[in-house]
Order: structure tokens, then C-alpha cells, then sequence
């Protein structure tokens, strides 16, 4: 039986709690994880991927509705939200780095933080941006008044329905990141993330900086390119 244990020892199954049992090493676990999450993030690129070529389609047969419509968006709140998201990718970094050193719990705290307050920021602006929407009758249903555009009255709802869409199932995404981000912080807090155990805040930073990128790509298609036909 002791040489068993010894066994189990020397594989590293005693030398942390968060080994879990079907692991052999802390190693091996953070690549299942991470394998996961990138398994995860593909299924996330066909969710959006099909919004985006419903997007495309429609600006393909739609073009003047669709310039029309792009012509609406606040392009410096726009512009703005995007500084503030690749912030965000950077303290999400930080965070990550601050995870692997082994880093005081103040540090990754300090990060995590940064990054739910930029999350939060991109949030509010986005909100500022919906409530616009809502002033100028740009939400699609029976109140839908495209002002100065009558002539797409139907195609224009086209363009404002994937624009709620679009970016509100981002922001979705966003909203249940901070949800998680706080988690960690709080975990982080109680020094629970060490050098030799940092998972749950590596994968994290990979969610992140993917929903990042969904934003950089939703960008300049909604909001740079009114003309592109």
C-alpha cells in the first residue's frame, strides 16, 4: 500500500487539491481545459457565423438600405467602445500573467477588476447607443420609423433587426463574462490561484479576448463600410 502512495505522489496526484482524479498532472489538466474551451469557442464562431453571413446576404441584395442604415450608428461611441474593448484584451492579459506567476492576490485582483470595469464602460455606451435607437424610432416592429428614409421602410428593419441582434447577443456574451470575471476576482482574493494553478482564469482570458474579436470584426461592418456594395 505505501508504495502506491508513493506512486500517487511522485505523479503529483497529492501535491495539489485541484488535481482532479483523472488527471495525472496539473499539466495535463490545463490542456484538457483549455482543449475544451477552444472546443467551445469553435461552436461559438458557427453561432456567429451565421448571423454574419445572414448580414452579408442582406447587404449584398439590400446595399442602400443597408448604407442607409449604417448611416445612423454613432461612429464615435463606436470607435470609442472598440479602445475600450481591446483595454479590456489588455488587462485580461495582464491577468493571465499575473495567474502564472504565481502573482499577490492584490495584482490579479487589480487586473481582473480593470477588466470588468472596461466590460462594464463598453456596456454602458452600448446602452446609450440602444436608448438612441429607441428616441429616433429605430427599433424594428410596428413603431418603426426610419425618418428621412421612407423608401426603406421594410429593408431598414431588415438592417436594425440584425444590428439588435448582432450586437445584443455580443453584449450577452459580455454580461455573463463579467459574471465569471467576478467569480474569479473573488476566488483570486482568497489567493486561490498560484504558479502551479491558474486554469480557470487561463481559459477565461481565452473567452475574452474572443468576444473581443467578435466586436473588432462586428465594427467596422456595421458601423465603417456604409457604402460597400
Amino acid at each position: 500500500m505505501s508504495e502506491v502512495h508513493a506512486a500517487l505522489v511522485d505523479h503529483g496526484h497529492e501535491h495539489h487539491p485541484r488535481l482532479q482524479h483523472h488527471f495525472d498532472s496539473l499539466e495535463q489538466q490545463l490542456y484538457a481545459s483549455t482543449f475544451g474551451m477552444w472546443v467551445f469557442l469553435v461552436t461559438e464562431v458557427l453561432f456567429f457565423g451565421g448571423l454574419f453571413m445572414a448580414y452579408i446576404l442582406y447587404r449584398i441584395w439590400y446595399p442602400e438600405a443597408f448604407a442607409a442604415g449604417s448611416s445612423q450608428l454613432n461612429i464615435p461611441l463606436g470607435t470609442f467602445n472598440t479602445a475600450v474593448l481591446i483595454g479590456s484584451s489588455l488587462t485580461m492579459a495582464l491577468a493571465v500573467n499575473a495567474a502564472q506567476r504565481g502573482a499577490k492576490a492584490r495584482e490579479q485582483v487589480i487586473w481582473l477588476c480593470g477588466t470588468m470595469f472596461l466590460g462594464a464602460v463598453f456596456l454602458g455606451i452600448k446602452v446609450i447607443e440602444y436608448a438612441e435607437k429607441i428616441q429616433h424610432t429605430l427599433v424594428p416592429g410596428a413603431s418603426f420609423n426610419f425618418h428621412g428614409h421612407t423608401q426603406f421602410q421594410e429593408t431598414g428593419q431588415l438592417y436594425f433587426s440584425l444590428y439588435f441582434a448582432l450586437t445584443g447577443l455580443h453584449a450577452s456574451h459580455m454580461i455573463i463574462g463579467l459574471v465569471i470575471l467576478a467569480i474569479l476576482a473573488y476566488k483570486a482574493a482568497k489567493g486561490q490561484f498560484t504558479a502551479e494553478w491558474y486554469t480557470p482564469v487561463e481559459i477565461m482570458g481565452l473567452y475574452w479576448h474572443f468576444v473581443d474579436l467578435v466586436w473588432i470584426f462586428l465594427f467596422p461592418l456595421l458601423y465603417l463600410i456604409p457604402g460597400a456594395h
